[in-house]
């Protein structure tokens, strides 16, 4: 789903330009307002929605799955950390609300001090694997988890 900016919205801050890795949002010269130049060239990754901190960029639903009439919000609470989508669909009577806690850092913050960390053996450095990959992957004990092993069942096509 594309995203659009509401002109009435849009102050110009260029927060969605600095962010969008496609590079398809811009600030128009004579306007000031910021305007999404390719939508189908959108990556849809709406990092662009929710930087903005006038609620100015909102997606466009595909019409074979999302037809006229729906939409699609976000709101960004910086304080409580949380990204909330909320979702109306055509009829007006049914809302969806989707809340998902605010996942990123601060730039600079939650980094290891690789100052402190014990140089990688040659060993270490000759393998396929990322740093600390073993320990984020919970391969740490040289075993691959597998169903079986994480005390989980297949049942009916669905995995728990």
């Amino acid at each position: 789903m594309p995203t659009f900016v509401y002109m009435t919205r849009c102050d110009g801050c260029g927060q969605c330009v600095d962010i969008c890795p496609s590079d398809i949002m811009h600030i128009d010269k004579s306007l000031r307002r910021a305007y999404n130049i390719e939508p189908n060239m959108c990556w849809e990754c709406y990092s662009c929605v929710k930087a903005c901190p006038h609620h100015a960029i909102d997606v466009r639903g595909y019409a074979d799955f999302a037809p006229l009439g729906h939409s699609v919000r976000v709101h960004r609470d910086e304080e409580k950390g949380i990204i909330s989508w909320r979702i109306k669909f055509r009829n007006g009577k049914k809302d969806m609300d989707l809340v998902a806690p605010i996942t990123t850092k601060p730039w600079g913050t939650g980094f290891p001090d690789l100052k402190a960390e014990p140089a990688p053996s040659k060993e270490m450095r000759a393998s396929q694997l990322l740093y600390k990959e073993p320990k984020y992957i919970r391969m740490d004990d040289g075993d691959i988890r597998t169903l079986k092993s994480a005390g989980l069942s297949l049942k009916a096509g669905v995995y728990y």
